[in-house]
Formats: structure tokens, sequence, C-alpha cells
């Protein structure tokens, strides 16, 4: 997509070259990403190859992307954000689900917003690519998973989601859906070239919950989810919420205020909920 937005925006450019770094995340698939630790599990390598030179710019999903960049490196170009929301295999909604049905995840968010909303459920581990979830189903492994459906949708595969959730049913993770180019900070004309691309309203989405998710200092550890929506006349409206892994405890926030004051709106969001005992929550 990148690729191809960076011909149709910058005329006589040609293709770019597509490089495929597997990242620690991509390898390691027999544990959660929790047990793995640590932040960068989908990006390290990735930005290592920027450093050094191997390529110019790095394709993201920014859920994947820590709130603070390694100093040299910067993202400021963000593709228009594709559906948010989480998509269901097995089932039409979650109360469809059958007491005891066995639900695979890896995500610690959809683990603890799942045991919030029907605690008689089993969640198990679940990791590896759409393909490899969508037969774990086939084959009876599980009852039911989850997908993000931006991603079934840029694959073709929407008619794979069994059930869409909405927000309010499961809020998504932060910046679920969005597409970011991180490039070094020094280098103009990668910069030149991908400022046409830029999609401002998923960028001011993307700060929103990045800076709601940068206060918390989550990271795969934490189960925490947000959701910025724009409107047509500048306004922004977002949800948040942090839960206990268990599911046992759940704080919610709301806030509405203007775009252009997406990071503030993440940032008051985030101190809120602080504010009413998150921290313990996170575990600190």
């Amino acid at each position: 997509m990148v690729r191809d937005l960076l011909s149709a925006r910058n005329p006589g450019l040609a293709p770019a070259e597509i490089i495929v770094i597997k990242t620690t995340g991509d390898r390691v698939l027999d544990r959660t990403l929790a047990e793995i630790g640590g932040k960068g599990l989908f990006t390290k390598e990735i930005e290592e190859a920027l450093f050094d030179g191997t390529i110019d710019l790095a394709v993201h999903s920014m859920k994947d992307v820590a709130t603070v960049l390694p100093p040299g490196l910067v993202i400021d170009c963000f593709l228009e954000r594709e559906d948010p929301r989480d998509a269901l295999i097995g089932a039409a909604s979650l109360d469809a689900l059958a007491p005891g049905a066995r639900v695979g995840t890896a995500s610690l968010r959809r683990g603890a917003q799942l045991r919030a909303r029907r605690p008689d459920l089993v969640v198990e581990p679940l990791r590896g690519n759409v393909g490899t979830r969508l037969n774990k189903i086939a084959e009876g492994a599980f009852d039911a998973t989850f997908l993000a459906l931006a991603g079934l949708r840029r694959l073709g595969m929407a008619d794979r989601a069994d059930g869409i959730l909405e927000p309010e049913v499961l809020l998504p993770a932060i910046a679920q859906g969005i597409i970011g180019v991180e490039y070094r900070a020094e280098d103009a004309r990668t910069a030149a070239l991908l400022a046409p691309l830029n999609h401002a309203p998923s960028g001011l989405a993307a700060a929103c919950e990045r800076a709601f998710l940068r206060v918390l200092d989550g990271s795969c550890k934490t189960p925490i989810a947000g959701l910025a929506r724009l409107d047509a006349a500048g306004g922004l409206h977002f949800l948040g919420e942090t839960l206990a892994p268990d599911g046992s405890r759940r704080l919610a926030v709301e806030r509405r205020g203007q775009a252009v004051d997406a990071v503030a709106i993440g940032e008051a969001a985030a101190r809120e909920l602080l504010d009413r005992g998150a921290a313990a929550l996170l575990g600190r």
C-alpha cells in the first residue's frame, strides 16, 4: 500500500523496493507477547535497519509501535485508518458463545475484556497469523477467536468475520487499523516523499490514543484500550479503558474536545484514570 501510494503521489518516482524483516514478535510464536516481554517486539529489528541504512522507511501497524520512538526516528505519516473494530471468528456475538466455550487469544487486552464480560468462558493462548488462527477454529481447536477487522479487510477476507464487535462491546487496541511510516529524522528527501501520503485525521486519532497509552505507560503486559473518533466539524470523541488482567476490575473514561487538542485529550483521559486507581490495575 505504501509503495503504491508513493508512486501515485510522487510522479516519476521509481517503485520502492520492499524488504521483508522478521521481528522477534514474528518469530517467537510459542509464547504470548506478555511472556516474551519488553517493548518493540514488532519494531526493534526494523528500526535497526533504518539506523544502519538498509532501509529508508519502515511500515508499521501503529498498535505495535512503542509510544516513545528511538532518538533520531520519526513517524508523521499515517495512512487513512481502516475499520478499527475487532472481528469475532466462530460466533456472531459474544452473547452467542455457549457457557464454557473455549476462546483463543494471545492479546492481554482481549482476554481481560472477555473475562470482564463473560467470566464463564475459557480463555486460552492462541498466536499466529490470520491463516493459522482461522484454521484453529475450522479444526475445532477453539470455539472462537478474535482478529482485527482492519487486517481481514486489507487481506480481502472480511467475509470470514462471523461477528463484528462494536467499540462499546469490545474497545479496540490503541491505534488499531492505522498504518504509520517511520523514517530517519535527518532524511529530508524521504520526508518530502511521504508528506502527500499523510491522512491528517488518522494522525490525530493516533496521537490522541497514543498519548493516552504513553501517560498510562502501557505495554503488551497491560490491558489498555482506546479509540478516538473525529467528526466533520473538527470534534474528537475519545473512549478509553484499562482492566485488571483477570477482568475483575475495569476503569473507563470518556472525553470530548477539538481534534486539534488530540494529544491533550488523550493525556487528560489517562490522568483521570490514574487518579481513579489505574496504577493498581496496571501493577504499579
